[in-house]
């Protein structure tokens, strides 16, 4: 029988275009008729991040890719990301300290803009699943990437909508970085085309907290990122 006759079940999928964004959106092609939402927000390496996501899109054979600029992050500043007065910082020198407290690159609720952006498009393409590959473990420590984050806003959801049984889910929330990696790895994930870098956009700068989690969950996994690196 025909797909057309049996189509699967939609997905917006949240893609960023970084590593853990990739193996999220390769879980969601397996599994579903697979939507991109792409966000431009006045981040440093955000024509970089563009391409990336795109490309990871066009690998998979998502079914539409949206790209929306949004140029509030920038107005509001606050973050490293977005505020060029504010340095992206080096990792520090014991990079098991990474998550110990709230960085700067932390761009204050952003998520939550995401999400909404995301659960509107579900409810007019009928996309009962929302996924985004925030991580707890292993990572920077933001919080909009617990699973208490949420578990909040799929209760939003219910009261807010018209149809009210959308949710968001997490695939990756509880991994560690080197296990998504293998994950990646496993199911095929672009991850050549995937980016992660906070500045870098020819060569990944290797040296910010992005880039050492990466590099460092690349080794763990026992194989090699096969990005460019200006140093590592």
């Amino acid at each position: 029988m025909s797909s057309q006759a049996n189509p699967r079940d939609k997905a917006v999928v949240c893609l960023s275009g970084g590593m853990d964004s990739t193996v999220c959106a390769t879980l969601a092609a397996r599994d579903y008729d697979a939507y991109a939402l792409h966000f431009s927000y006045g981040q440093r390496t955000e024509a970089r991040e563009l391409r990336s996501a795109r490309g990871v899109a066009e690998a998979l054979r998502f079914k539409q890719f949206l790209p929306l600029r949004m140029d509030l992050f920038r107005q509001i500043g606050g973050s490293a990301l977005t505020d060029t007065s504010i340095a992206v910082p080096d990792a520090p020198a014991e990079d098991s300290t990474i998550g110990d407290a709230i960085p700067v690159t932390y761009v204050p609720f952003r998520n939550a803009h995401f999400l909404s952006a995301a659960v509107s498009w579900a409810e007019v393409i009928g996309a009962k699943v929302i996924l985004i590959g925030a991580v707890e473990q292993d990572s920077s420590g933001y919080p909009d990437c617990r699973p208490a984050y949420y578990d909040a806003f799929n209760a939003l959801i219910r009261q807010g909508t018209a149809v009210g049984d959308i949710r968001v889910e997490t695939p990756l929330i509880q991994m560690r970085k080197r296990d998504i990696v293998a994950l990646g790895v496993e199911l095929g994930a672009p991850l050549h085309v995937s980016w992660s870098c906070y500045s870098g956009e020819e060569f990944a700068c290797g040296v910010c907290e992005s880039c050492v989690l990466r590099l460092r969950a690349f080794r763990e996994a026992g194989t090699t990122d096969p990005i460019p690196y200006a140093q590592t």
